[in-house]
């Protein structure tokens, strides 16, 4: 197994955890790292398809994107962590529940 394939597989299983974490788990917390756990399997599977040729220079481009995409996972993570405290304080919970979620449906005026 070359260095390429062990890069892919880890970072598919990575990206697959992630978002099984992200359907399955109601609590807000566990979605934000469920995310952060796929993203980083975003970023396993883009270090290993960089082109490493003997010889030659490396591809830059793939490792510049995970470069750029731990700053937008950081801020993101930071965003979305502000935004589950302040649910957590107007709701008193931080925890998604389909049951609490008041549907309003149309008239049909």
């Amino acid at each position: 197994m070359s260095q390429t394939d062990l890069y892919t597989l880890a970072g598919s299983a990575l990206f697959v955890i992630g978002l099984y974490g992200l359907m399955t788990r109601p609590h807000l917390l566990h979605k934000v790292l469920a995310l952060n756990i796929s993203s980083a399997g975003v970023f396993f599977v883009l270090v290993g398809i960089a082109r490493r040729v003997p010889g030659t220079t490396p591809d830059p481009l793939p490792h510049a994107m995970v470069l750029t995409g731990i700053v937008v996972t950081v801020s993101s993570t930071a965003f979305a962590l502000a935004l589950a405290k302040r649910i957590f304080t107007e709701t008193g919970t931080a925890a998604l529940d389909a049951s609490d979620v008041d549907v309003e449906e149309d008239a049909g005026d």
